[in-house]
């Protein structure tokens, strides 16, 4: 299998356009690593690449899944390593590309995931809608102690997943990721922009959501059916609020603005403690050149110029 390269880092710097420039130059083809624009229709507020945008290159776990899906880091890895073997056995280049750093590592490291129950899922779901999700982070804090203290109550998801582990293994669930070591080989490319300028970009790619008509596109995905998970990415739950009358629109577009600034920050921390990862000026006017002078560094760096390609395909999680 060729080194994959992986495009990673902030929202707002260019990830997706640098992407698809390499997979051109490369011969290769685009793995989204983006937790939120495997769904249907989450478009606008995800920033999925136009087919326009796309030029001819195939695009991978997109569009995959309908909103009202619940979709795991565990289905996430599986469906991404199915990827990454068919373009090994095609002989194409894969580029990872996305902010969702446990995706990234989840695809590119080796890491366990314990089992699941859907109906143990759904019961502990079923009790955070009554009981509120402080009532099981007590709970986990009873059991799992050093689990519970790394997990913010507020982050639902993750408290359930730690209960689920808890009562499915009898054991604390491991808080703890595994080594910077690669299981798959890769060259991880990070785009990095300074704090103000990252800012403004944020404030722009939330104005250009609201053109875009934003609001229009939650409300349809609302009508249909969000899944948990959906309902938690950054400016779509602030739209949902809005939409259920908690906020006016104003201050849901304040509050995206702040998600998405809070989301960039966070995203440095995780790509920023991952010393595999070679950063790049996102801004750089030779920002390609730079980029494929690391793909000949890597150790398989031929790339040519393709022809016409395909665009995006689907694989199903």
């Amino acid at each position: 299998m060729s080194v994959v390269i992986a495009v990673v880092g902030p929202t707002a710097t260019g990830k997706s356009r640098l992407a698809v420039e390499l997979a051109l130059a490369v011969a290769g083809e685009v793995v989204n690593a983006d937790a939120f624009a495997v769904y249907r229709g989450m478009d606008i507020g995800t920033a999925k690449t136009s087919a326009a945008d796309q030029r001819g290159v195939t695009h991978h776990l997109v569009d995959v899944v309908d909103p009202d899906a619940q979709v795991s880091v565990a289905q996430y890895r599986q469906a991404g390593r199915t990827v990454l073997d068919d373009l090994a056995a095609r002989g194409k280049r894969a580029v990872v590309v996305g902010g969702s750093g446990l995706y990234v590592r989840a695809l590119l490291d080796p890491m366990h995931f314990p089992g699941t129950d859907p109906e143990l899922r759904d019961a502990l779901e079923a009790r955070v809608e009554h009981e509120g999700a402080a009532a099981l982070h007590t709970e986990l804090a009873a059991v799992a102690p050093e689990a519970a203290r790394a997990i913010d109550p507020r982050n639902v998801r993750r408290v359930v997943r730690a209960l689920e582990v808890y009562i499915l293994t009898g054991r604390p669930p491991t808080t703890d990721l595994p080594r910077y070591t690669y299981e798959i080989p890769a060259l991880q490319i990070g785009l990095e922009l300074p704090r103000d300028v990252l800012d403004a970009a944020i404030d722009a790619r939330v104005e250009a959501m609201w053109a875009a008509g934003f609001v229009e596109e939650v409300r349809r995905l609302r009508s249909a059916g969000m899944s948990r998970t959906a309902r938690t990415a950054v400016g779509y739950a602030q739209v949902l609020a809005m939409l259920d009358g908690v906020t006016d629109e104003p201050t849901a577009r304040t509050q995206t603005v702040t998600a998405t600034r809070r989301l960039a920050r966070k995203q440095m921390g995780w790509f920023g403690r991952d010393p595999r990862i070679c950063w790049l000026p996102a801004h750089a006017p030779d920002l390609l050149d730079q980029a494929l002078a690391l793909v000949q560094d890597s150790g398989d760096g031929s790339y040519v110029l393709p022809g016409q390609g395909s665009i995006r395909s689907d694989h199903p999680i």
